[in-house]
């Protein structure tokens, strides 16, 4: 079960600097950034097929989805001076609160 979450782990990390690397291809007319973006993606999603091997896929989904949105979020505030307003942090709370139901109450507990 702890290999899955490392797995996990890995698939949050190349999933938000893909995305990241997503934004800095600039509409994939940029090389580079654009093969960084898609060796992220693949690493991501491979590594995400590995933590289905132990963690049930709603539970792995519910949080790789939530915590790569907390990261994508604080990289555009601090990396790419994108604006955060009120209800957008209102958002990512509901987004915690839904994971944690999953994680909790999910079919594949």
């Amino acid at each position: 079960m702890v290999k899955g979450y490392l797995y996990l782990l890995v698939a949050i990390v190349g999933e938000v600097i893909g995305t990241n690397l997503l934004k800095a291809t600039d509409g994939f007319t940029k090389l580079m950034p654009t093969l960084y973006t898609i060796i992220a993606y693949v690493i991501s999603f491979y590594f995400l097929s590995l933590s289905f091997k132990t963690i049930p896929i709603s539970v792995a989904y519910a949080i790789w989805g939530a915590i790569g949105i907390i990261l994508i979020t604080t990289f555009s505030v601090i990396v790419w001076k994108e604006p955060l307003n009120a209800m957008t942090i209102v958002g990512l709370g509901f987004i915690i609160v839904g994971t944690i139901l999953v994680n909790l109450f999910g079919t594949g507990h």
